[in-house]
């Protein structure tokens, strides 16, 4: 077996609604597709789960699209779709969503990863908090309004097709991700190699053949997004994901039952937790007019209260509800610091007015802040 690493490409390619369509924009069967759930590391882990999927494989022509149909997924999405081709070039040219109606919806879809191999390739893209759709939405009120996803194509396939799925949860970013090839004749492993993930990440991964064969998916915590092949035995796609509830890596590996030389492909990616939120870890203490405040911390934290260590920025801190009693308080020290794996340290603050119910409020670019419980400035 031979395996060579595809470096993620990382380009971003926003998407025009280009086609109005029916329902069923390929005129494939609308049956839902198999629909895993996932086994999680850490009892009580990440809300993250999978919430919608659809595809195809009988995509002809200029272009690739499928819709979310019967029903939508959820705004605030995060969606994720592999397109596949009979091919060895990258000829999609930009990707976006419409409903089908034809309305424009506008989401942005960033290439992750596009792998070859076999005369086949695999172009992975995600699109995150995605918005401007019906929620809910199911065809059966009637309409036309399902959520379709499509890539343009610089010249006509004969055959392809896509791997939709949404992920519903906290707010998430794009982290590591990895694509691979390799080739075998027996039983072959496809593996990616290990990549990191955040606590509380979602972990994607999917591979393809150019024949089909068996293909045993991820180990647990892995579930099955979706299994498909088209019926001409031309190509066989299987898709993964899993909710980590912990920091660490993760090395999804799929073993391929191969009778005669065939080639594989695959990807990996991560989508993490964004920083959401300011925390109080250590309130602000009462102490005398113009001495040092007890050392006051900041914890940067997602939605689901993981401490966010990689958190580059900074925070500042002023006065929220001033308990001066005779004269305003001055709030006094460095009050802008950087934030050193995921906390803001606040050592040297000071208040020059005595009073009561002072109050300490933090901000932080693009986070929701944080309010200090109420102190006081005098004597204890």
């Amino acid at each position: 077996m031979t395996r060579t690493r595809i470096a993620g490409l990382g380009s971003l390619l926003t998407g025009a609604a280009l086609l109005a369509a029916c329902s069923d924009p390929t005129g494939v069967s609308q049956d839902r597709l198999n629909v895993g759930t996932p086994s999680f590391a850490v009892a009580g882990a990440t809300p993250m789960r999978l919430d919608q999927v659809n595809g195809t494989t009988n995509a002809v022509g200029n272009v690739i699209l499928k819709g979310f149909n019967p029903t939508n997924p959820h705004r605030g999405d995060a969606i994720i779709a592999t397109f596949f081709w009979v091919g060895s070039t990258n000829i999609i040219t930009s990707v976006g969503d419409h409903l089908t109606n034809g309305t424009p919806v506008g989401n942005t879809y960033m290439l992750v990863d596009y792998v070859t191999a076999g005369g086949l390739s695999m172009a992975t893209y995600v699109a995150t908090n995605v918005q401007n759709f019906p929620d809910p939405y199911n065809e059966a009120q009637g309409g036309d309004s399902i959520l379709v996803i499509q890539a343009n194509l610089s010249s006509p396939i004969t055959l392809g097709g896509v791997m939709l799925s949404s992920y519903q949860g906290v707010t998430v970013s794009l982290g590591a991700h990895r694509g691979a090839t390799g080739s075998g004749s027996s039983v072959t492993t496809a593996n990616v190699g290990a990549i990191p993930v955040n606590a509380g990440s979602l972990v994607y991964g999917v591979t393809m053949a150019n024949r089909v064969v068996g293909v045993e998916p991820p180990a647990s915590p892995f579930a099955n997004v979706n299994n498909m092949s088209d019926p001409g035995s031309t190509l066989k796609i299987d898709g993964a994901y899993a909710a980590q509830a912990g920091a660490g890596t993760v090395d999804p590996q799929w073993q391929w039952f191969f009778n005669s030389e065939s080639a594989w492909l695959a990807t990996v990616l991560t989508l993490n937790p964004v920083a959401t939120n300011l925390v109080f870890r250590t309130q602000p203490a009462t102490t005398l007019p113009l001495a040092t405040i007890p050392t006051v911390r900041v914890a940067i934290e997602d939605d689901l209260g993981n401490t966010m260590t990689n958190f580059s920025g900074t925070v500042t801190i002023a006065i929220g509800r001033n308990g001066g009693v005779v004269l305003p308080g001055t709030l006094s020290g460095t009050k802008t610091v950087p934030v050193v794996n995921g906390i803001a340290t606040f050592s040297d603050l000071s208040i020059d007015q005595p009073g009561n119910g002072y109050t300490l409020r933090v901000t932080s670019s693009g986070l929701l802040g944080a309010e200090s419980a109420a102190f006081n400035i005098g004597a204890f």
